[in-house]
């Protein structure tokens, strides 16, 4: 991650060293990408990301090899011709963004859900990457 400040580009090491390397290939594909947030449970990961005013058949879900691509083919909003805007930030075109999967998440079972703006997205984990419950020994 780089920081700019007062126009000089500061490497932050420390959060390059520190973070886990699943979903380090985080890629933003569009200057319009929508916001994330990642969490981590002891059964999968959940990505949730802020797409409010879309359908949710405009939204495309790919694996391959371990890269997930999630993208929103909507029409770009057109400018309204007479209407003078005084601060203009909504973006509702399309986007497209790539997620590096860890090892562990289970692709077969990955599920999706759009509902009131937010698109979960589901990763279990694999059978073998679950905690083992405890076991007591028996003495004899």
């Amino acid at each position: 991650m780089i920081l700019k400040r007062n126009n000089t580009l500061l490497p932050t090491l420390m959060n390059e060293l520190l973070k886990p390397d699943w979903f380090g290939g985080v890629e933003n594909l569009n200057a319009h990408s929508p916001s994330v947030n990642i969490q981590e449970s002891e059964t999968g990961f959940e990505l949730s990301l802020s797409v409010p005013g879309r359908k949710k058949e405009d939204f495309t879900l790919e694996v391959d090899k371990l890269i997930l691509t999630i993208s929103n083919d909507s029409e770009t909003e057109a400018l309204k011709e007479g209407v003078k805007y005084t601060r203009k930030e909504f973006v509702l075109g399309s986007f497209k963004r790539a997620f590096t999967l860890p090892e562990t998440v289970n692709v077969e079972g990955i599920d999706a859900a759009y509902v009131d703006g937010i698109l979960r997205v589901s990763l279990p984990k694999k059978e073998e990457a679950l905690p083992k419950p405890k076991m007591q020994i028996e003495l004899s």
